[in-house]
Parts: C-alpha cells; structure tokens; sequence
C-alpha cells in the first residue's frame, strides 16, 4: 500500500540553528505514529512541515501523491481545514466561543450550516463525553475538557491525517491517558492517520510505532520501533 503522507530529506533552519538534518517519515492510511526526542530536537519543526504550517527549507511533502510543501499558504491552510486535523498542547480554542461553537467552526468556515455544524459537533462532543460542554466557554473547562473539545474540533471535518502536538503535555497522567484513548479510538474507526509528538514514553505507547529524533536527525536505534498499542 502506498504511503498516505511521505516526507523526504527534510531540512529546516532557524537563524543559525539547524532544526531538520534531512529527515524521512513515510505515513499510512489508519497508522498512529508517534514522534520522540528530547525538547529542541525537532519534533514539532517536523510536525509544522508535515501540516505545512512552516515550509521546509528543504526537502519534500507529498499527501496522497501530490507535492505539498511548495504550494500557497492559502491551500496548505485549506489543506488544514480539511484534510488535516492539528492538535495542539492547549487547545487553542476561541475565548469568545462556546465548545459546541468551537468545533463546529471548520464546518461553518467551509460553507457549512451553522445548524448542520452544530449538529455535527453535539455529536463529536457526546462520543467523546463532554456533552456538558456544549455551552460553556473555554475558560469554564478544565484541561482535560479543553483537550477532548479540541480534539472533537480536530475531527470534525474527518481528517485524512491528524497532526497532534504535545496533546498531553499541560494534564495530569489521568486526563492525558483519557485523551490519547479517546484519540486512538476515534482515529481508528475512522481510519484517521495520527502524528503525534511526545516526548512521554506513556504516551508513545498508544502508537504502533514509534521515530526518535536526536539533534534534527532521525536516530535509527529507534525507528520502527514497536511501542505497543494502548487500550
């Protein structure tokens, strides 16, 4: 089967500082992949190329065959309201906005109804039990809440690829682990292709496999590496 997403001989820089060293990372449909490393390795340079929120300095993105990374912001943007899902450490949900309102947004930005959008994130909100939320605002959740709205946020729209930065990172080992579960469960019944940077061996391990960068380079005493299968 042919890889969903492949990236080749990646490279980025930021002033002086080599982020990327020529990185590979070959993404198939259904796959959960998790991405390791110690903080400043390049693990979320890497996930910012591969979602085209940055442009490599180097290198290629192809999704579903199609070159990615030298296209316009405006279709990578696209590209993220669709066909990609990003998830990141704290939600970055909009203040102003309730949950319900939060998730059905990338609908609505779509040309959606607000009342089919609505719809639509009630449903993700109950599957992924903050029913409750619906007409809170953020600042009236807690992190574990804010995660599972973003991350109904992210899957509304039934990505190809979720790209998720640190998901984790800012709960308690409870909380985290009730998200990545949530997360592994819906990305495989939808067939969502998952990215996910950690640097939590934990949580790593919901991932069938696992790429350990070391200094912008994939260190190949762990790639491929097996981590297990979370619950």
């Amino acid at each position: 089967m042919s890889p969903l997403l492949t990236a080749r001989d990646l490279t980025k820089t930021f002033g002086v500082q080599p982020a990327l060293r020529g990185v590979d990372l070959d993404l198939h449909e259904g796959e959960i992949v998790a991405v390791r490393g110690r903080s400043g390795c390049g693990k979320s340079t890497l996930l910012h190329c591969l979602s085209g929120i940055i442009r490599p300095d180097g290198g290629q993105v192809h999704f579903h065959g199609e070159r990615i990374d030298d296209t316009t912001e405006a279709y990578r943007s696209e590209l993220r309201r669709t066909r990609f899902g990003v998830l990141l450490q704290h939600g970055h949900l909009i203040s102003e906005l309730t949950s319900a309102e939060n998730v059905a947004l990338p609908l609505m930005l779509g040309g959606g109804s607000r009342r089919a959008a609505l719809a639509a994130a009630a449903t993700w909100l109950g599957r992924l039990g903050v029913a409750e939320a619906a007409e809170q605002t953020p600042g009236q959740l807690s992190g574990g809440q804010l995660q599972r709205v973003a991350l109904a946020r992210a899957m509304v729209t039934q990505p190809a690829v979720l790209f998720a930065d640190e998901p984790t990172g800012a709960l308690d080992s409870l909380a985290g682990e009730l998200v990545m579960k949530l997360l592994s469960r819906v990305a495989r019944e939808h067939g969502t292709a998952v990215v996910v940077v950690t640097h939590d061996a934990t949580i790593a391990a919901y991932a069938e496999r696992e790429i350990v960068l070391r200094d912008g380079e994939v260190d190949p005493t762990g790639l491929g590496v097996a981590v297990g299968v979370g619950a």
